[in-house]
């Protein structure tokens, strides 16, 4: 059989939402372990008394099939494709399309999570300010914030090649990439080779991640009214950012 070969530039998550969560399950990445970590961060610090919880810069919705057993779970992302996956796996669940640094939900939840580094998509510190804004005013009185970090200036490493391969029946996956800089921007262009039976596919995806210090985000989730603790080791080892809204003094931030 002829196989059928195209190449082509699309958008961040386009394609690789279709195999999103295969190509990470191949990285090691462990939803279930994560889960229960978000949720033993999550009672240590939350003050408020219900279980409503937004995960902003959901994806695919990872972490739900743990989280859901407890919390009421609502997810947020801007990519409609990752969004379509989420809702396919997740029926009952309520999804909103939006950018993280200008939606309005009308309504406050006793936990907003942003995990996996989605932060580092705001790409500014002024963006990554206004996003953790947005997540404290949908934050309820005695509610926690618990933010995921991308990589600091210090921590990125230029030239580093990084790949990823999948063999399983009917589909095999090479994803392989070289980290690049543009002043405070971390470069990913990810070259993706896709066989699936009859077809051999290329295409490329370019992620453009912010690279804010420890000292931004600190002054972002203090700007937002939240009392701002650090975990250095965090769920990944990327470290986490947890901010709480104060329960009897909450400050909503301009």
């Amino acid at each position: 059989m002829k196989q059928k070969k195209q190449t082509k530039k699309i958008d961040a998550y386009e394609k690789q939402a279709e195999y999103y969560d295969v190509i990470y399950a191949a990285k090691g990445k462990n939803y279930k372990r994560e889960a229960e970590k978000i949720h033993t961060v999550i009672k240590k610090y939350k003050q408020s008394t219900g279980n409503s919880l937004l995960d902003v810069g959901c994806g695919t919705g990872g972490h739900f099939a743990f989280l859901k057993k407890w919390y009421q779970i609502e997810g947020l992302d801007i990519d409609e494709h990752m969004l379509a996956v989420a809702k396919k796996r997740f029926p009952k669940i309520l999804f909103h399309h939006g950018d993280m640094s200008k939606f309005n939900l009308d309504k406050k939840f006793d936990s907003v999570t942003c995990l996996f580094s989605a932060i580092g998509y705001m790409r500014t510190a002024r963006n990554m300010q206004k996003a953790i804004k947005k997540m404290s005013r949908h934050l309820k009185p005695g509610g926690v914030l618990v933010v995921e970090p991308w990589f600091s200036p210090a921590q990125w490493k230029v030239g580093k090649p990084a790949t990823i391969f999948i063999d399983k029946p009917g589909l095999k996956i090479a994803r392989v990439n070289i980290s690049d800089r543009r002043g405070d921007i971390s470069v990913v262009n990810f070259h993706f080779l896709v066989a699936t039976q009859g077809k051999v596919e290329h295409f490329t995806e370019l992620h453009e991640l912010g690279l804010f210090t420890p000292k931004e985000y600190m002054n972002a989730f203090k700007l937002a009214g939240l009392k701002v603790i650090y975990d250095k080791k965090g769920i990944t080892g990327r470290g986490l950012y947890i901010g709480v809204k104060s329960k009897k003094y909450p400050t909503e931030p301009r």
